[in-house]
Parts: structure tokens; sequence; C-alpha cells
């Protein structure tokens, strides 16, 4: 039991040791070198691996991963506007429009494509005004790339095509789930997108997506054990449980995260309740000395007492609860894990203070940069910037090749494994880029007619970019405001076409409305983004945005109740 003592010893240097504290130059300087090792990666991307989905930093080529979309690129849209270079976001986003076809018969991740394309679109389209692009009128509910979204996320809808309403893990993109697919897939999996759905429902006024995320966080949230766990992979069609081990890493990790950024961006209180149910069996049962084990869903018994790097998410998750203490002491056994390695292998042995065989690689994953860019954050403690400078120097170091960077396979010995995940781009640089930036858009920096803020909508009724934005778990940011950019004006528009209907009819009384289908989201909308092939009709009637709770003005006459 070596670990315990000489864990307890580096946490003893490590609080001893006095923080250095970056100056705003050094962390200028710091910023300039991100910047330059993300235009190295993505430069190689460009000229070795599009229109692949993925750059092969080794052999200096590409290869398609999750689904043949050009995925490092819709994945480092974003980041080229959080960077700053809004003519390449403009230059891509224009290529991409061109080039990025979903109606291909490919075999592709739901989970995956939801939090990479459909994610990384949905971001792109809300950012579009800032990046300087030319907008629709009334965006952001219309677009040309929410309608890439939107037709992404329709590909998907076919997996949630079941009994329990819990979806498959694949799809094909143009013949939807295969007889033969698996009905076993992970807690995650099931879990992971009512941000990304119920964003796209409210811009778009189609119910259907947000309706099919809920469907299935219900569906997930009723397999529960008596103790309040739910276990990795579960059997969708029967809700049997196939892997019963319960945590907050691989396989569950996002689940968790949407409940509590959900309910943060919906201002939903059945999503919080949920996470707080979770929460409270999960600090009952998995957390030992402020680390989180692995543990049987149904009796709470340890059954695997390693540490995941995917874990490295759950401090910040914590930090936007409140809950400092715990995250602070929490993050500091992942960084002390960091230290020993140079970066976090995917599995580690608490109990013998090292790599768990076959678990010892390195992805270039984002976790615990982006934990440190909410507990930096929340506490202003230089230790996270001297944590983010450690990894840009790891990065640089192991994993930098001629042609981009190169994951980990080995911490030990810092061998290299031939591939560069999307992520690296899309995460791993914006998190660290953030955590230096902390006056930076995202962040809600800037000041009132400086350009920060964004009128949205139909005559301009909402405002956008103002700050509060929500990552989803591939780090695109989507801005919560863009929420009531579009429901409150067709709301409007059904209450005017209501009262109209009424006072046509003889007796002034209107007809019952029409049966609402399962689960409508609040304030629906009919659907404003255009589908492939389909022509825009005018609305029936179109007024300036105003509530018509009581009456209304139609051509200098004021109708009343009593009218």
């Amino acid at each position: 039991m070596r670990a315990p003592v000489c864990a307890a010893l580096l946490l003893l240097l490590l609080s001893d040791a006095a923080t250095h504290q970056f100056t705003d130059q050094e962390m200028a300087a710091v910023r300039q070198r991100i910047k330059s090792m993300f235009y190295h990666a993505y430069n190689s991307y460009l000229d070795n691996a599009f229109p692949y989905d993925e750059l092969r930093p080794l052999t200096c080529d590409g290869q398609d991963t999750w689904g043949s979309f050009s995925l490092t690129l819709i994945d480092a849209l974003d980041t080229l506007l959080v960077l700053g270079n809004r003519t390449e976001f403009q230059r891509v986003a224009s290529l991409l429009q061109d080039t990025v076809d979903f109606d291909i018969d490919v075999n592709a991740s739901v989970f995956e494509t939801n939090i990479r394309v459909v994610g990384g679109l949905l971001s792109a389209h809300l950012l579009a005004g800032r990046a300087g692009m030319e907008l629709e009128p009334g965006w952001p509910c219309s677009g040309p790339l929410l309608r890439m979204a939107e037709d992404a996320a329709r590909k998907l809808l076919p997996a949630f095509q079941t009994p329990t309403g819990m979806p498959y893990g694949t799809v094909n993109l143009l013949h939807g789930v295969s007889p033969t697919e698996t009905p076993v897939t992970c807690t995650a999996g099931v879990g992971t997108f009512i941000l990304e759905f119920a964003m796209l429902s409210r811009l778009t006024g189609d119910p259907t997506f947000e309706n099919a995320a809920r469907r299935a966080l219900r569906a997930l949230w009723k397999t529960r054990s008596d103790i309040g766990l739910v276990g990795n992979h579960i059997d969708i069609l029967s809700k049997k449980w196939v892997a019963q081990d319960a945590g907050i890493g691989a396989g569950v990790d996002s689940y968790f995260e949407y409940l509590v950024k959900g309910a943060i961006m919906l201002q939903d209180e059945e999503l919080l309740n949920m996470f707080q149910a979770y929460d409270q069996a999960i600090q009952n049962y998995t957390r030992f000395d402020d680390w989180y084990l692995w543990v049987q869903m149904h009796k709470g018994t340890v059954s695997m007492p390693v540490f995941q790097s995917l874990e490295a998410f759950w401090p910040g998750l914590q930090s936007l609860l409140g809950n400092l203490d715990s995250a602070v002491r929490t993050f500091q056994n992942y960084y002390s894990v960091w230290r020993q390695f140079g970066g976090l292998p995917e599995f580690y042995s608490i109990p013998q203070g090292y790599t768990v065989d076959k678990r010892e690689g390195y992805p270039l994953r984002p976790e615990l940069i982006e934990s440190a860019m909410y507990l930096f954050r929340a506490t202003g403690d230089h230790t996270y910037l001297q944590l983010g400078f450690d990894a840009l120097e790891s990065i640089e170091r192991i994993a930098k090749t001629p042609c981009g960077y190169a994951s980990v396979k080995d911490l030990r010995d810092h061998q290299l494994d031939n591939r560069m995940e999307s992520f690296f781009l899309a995460e791993t640089i914006k998190y660290l880029y953030l955590l230096f930036d902390p006056t930076h858009f995202l962040h809600g920096g800037g000041t009132e007619g400086d350009g920060s803020w964004e009128e949205g909508g139909d005559g301009g009724q909402c405002v956008l970019g103002a700050g509060g934005f929500i990552f989803n778990t591939e780090a695109h940011p989507l801005d919560p405001a863009a929420l009531y950019c579009c429901s409150r004006h067709a709301q409007d528009h059904q209450e005017l076409r209501d009262i109209l209907l009424s006072l046509s009819q003889p007796d002034g009384r209107s007809k019952p409305p029409a049966k609402q289908t399962e689960d409508p989201p609040p304030n629906p909308s009919d659907s404003i983004a255009l589908k492939p092939g389909e022509k825009r009709t005018p609305p029936l009637l179109s007024c300036p945005v105003q509530p018509f709770n009581a009456r209304l003005s139609i051509f200098g006459q004021v109708f009343t109740d009593n009218t």
C-alpha cells in the first residue's frame, strides 16, 4: 500500500509549495503558445487528412473513424472563433455546407454524432453572428448551419424508436437501425442528448428532438437500483443492466454531466432533482477519501478500485453546483496522478498507485484541464493555471510530431499511437486557452457597446452572447439565451391566431385546442428551419412581437376580450 503514502506526500508538497502567480503578460504568452499548438495540429489536418475524419500524425495521412463527416473540421470550427480567427471560421463554415453530406450509407455512433456533429454545428450556428457571417432574417431561428445540425440529428431519430425510448448505440444514416444491431448500449449513450436536442427543438420549433431526449432520460431514471445507482451498460429493449458497475467514469460520465448542465440551461427542476438523488447515492457508496471508486450498483460493494481519466470532469461539474471544498480535494488527487506521469492514464489503480495493465495510454483527453478551467473561475487560485501550464509542457514534449499531436500509447515510456482524435482541437486546446483567458467572451467578458452582445430573433427581441454559455460534453458552447429567441415569437403568433379564430366564430367562441402529443417541450413553435428540398411558406399572419394576452391592435383597431 505504498500509493496512499506517496499520494499523501505529494499532496503535502503541492500544498506547501508556493504557487506561482501568473502575470497578465505571462498568461498572454501562454495563450500565444496554445494558439501555435492549435495551428500546428489544425494545419496538419488540413494538409494531410482532410476530408477524412481524423489525422494520423505518425504517418501524415487521414482516416474515417466516426462516420466520414470531416469530423475534425466540424469539431474545430468553434475553436477557431474562440482563438479569434473569424476569417477561417467563415471559410470553414462555407466549406462544410458545400462538402458535408449526411445522406450516406454509413453506420454512425448516435452518441458521438450528437456531441461532435450536432453539437459542433449548433455552436457554430449560434456563434455565426460574432464571427461576422451574413445572417438570415430571424437568426438564430434559421440559418444554414442550423439546418445542417437538424439534418444530422434527424438521421439519429430512428435509433430512439424503441419500446422504452432509449436509443440504440449505432444507426445507419441512410437506412436507419440495422435489424442485427445490438440492444446493449452504455448509460451515457442513453442520457447525453438533452442539451443538443432541446436547443434544436427550441430553435426550429420541432418538439420531436427534445421529446426523444426527455423520454430516454425518464426511462433511464426508472431503471436505477434500490440504492439509487445506475450501471454501465443496459439492454435498451428489456431494461436489464448488462454491466452493473456503478461509477462516474467511462460509459456513465456525460449522463450525470447533462443532468446538471441541462438543469442549468433549461432551468429544469426535474433534471436537477434527478442529479441530486444520484449524487447522494454516489457520495454514499462510491466516494472514498475524495476518490470515486466503482461499486456494484445493487449492493454498493467495491468492484474496481480504480480512477479513470474520464472521471476528471467531476470536480468541474461539482463546482457548477457550488460544492467547491469537495471539488478542490478531488482535483488535487487527480492532479497528483498527472504529476506522476505527465498525463492521466486511462486507468489508475488507487491501491497500487500505478497504471492498470493495457490501460496506460493518454489520448490527449481534456477532462482535467476542463475542471481546472471551472475551478480557476470559481476560486482564482493559480494552482489551476499551473496545471494548465504543466499540461501544455507535457503535450509539447511527449506528443508533438512533425504532423500534429499523437495520442500517447503508454505513459510509462511515452510510446505514441497513430491517432489525433478530434476532441484534441475541440476540447483540450479550447479549455486550455480559456483557462488562461479569464476575460474571454465565453466567460461573459467584455462590456456593453464593444460588440459582446448581439440581437437575435425577428425584430431583435432577444439578446445573445452576454455570457453564461453552457459547454456540451465535447466543449461546444451553447448560449441559453437562444432558447428564448424563437419560441416566444411563435407563441405570440399562435396566441394571435387563436384570438382571430375565436373572433371568426359566429358565437365568438373558439374551437377546442388540438390534442397535444406526448411530452411537448415548453413553448413549442412551428418549425422555422427548412428541411432539404422544402420550400419556405409565409406564415398565416405576421405582426410585431408583443404579448397578446388581453388585447391586440391591427391597423389601429383594438380588440378586447369583450369585442
